[in-house]
């Protein structure tokens, strides 16, 4: 345990507000129920694309869900002054 304390704390790193959100798969567990269930209304799919196509769409529906609902996830521009990444000043929602 010793070993891992920087791993383990690492969230601590954060904003406070952040915090809470960062330790909750939530929002992780709630998108992989969406998409198993939009994946087994279809069933049986004819290839591999199909699937890809499919999750990317839901993925792409829930980035836009997200960016709209700016108190219950983390924003990239809250994010953005602890980061050295340059995409994260992108905005959240395509044009």
């Amino acid at each position: 345990m010793d070993t891992a304390e920087t791993d383990v704390l690492a969230y601590m790193t954060f904003p406070t507000q952040h915090r809470a959100k960062l330790h909750s798969t939530n929002p992780l567990e709630r998108l992989n129920g969406e998409i198993k269930r939009r994946t087994e209304v279809v069933g049986i799919f004819p290839n591999e694309a199909a699937i890809t196509r499919l999750v990317g769409a839901i993925l792409l529906e829930q980035n836009d869900e997200w960016a709209v609902q700016p108190a219950r996830y983390v924003r990239l521009e809250s994010i953005a002054p602890i980061s050295d990444d340059p995409i994260v000043s992108l905005p959240a929602v395509a044009a």
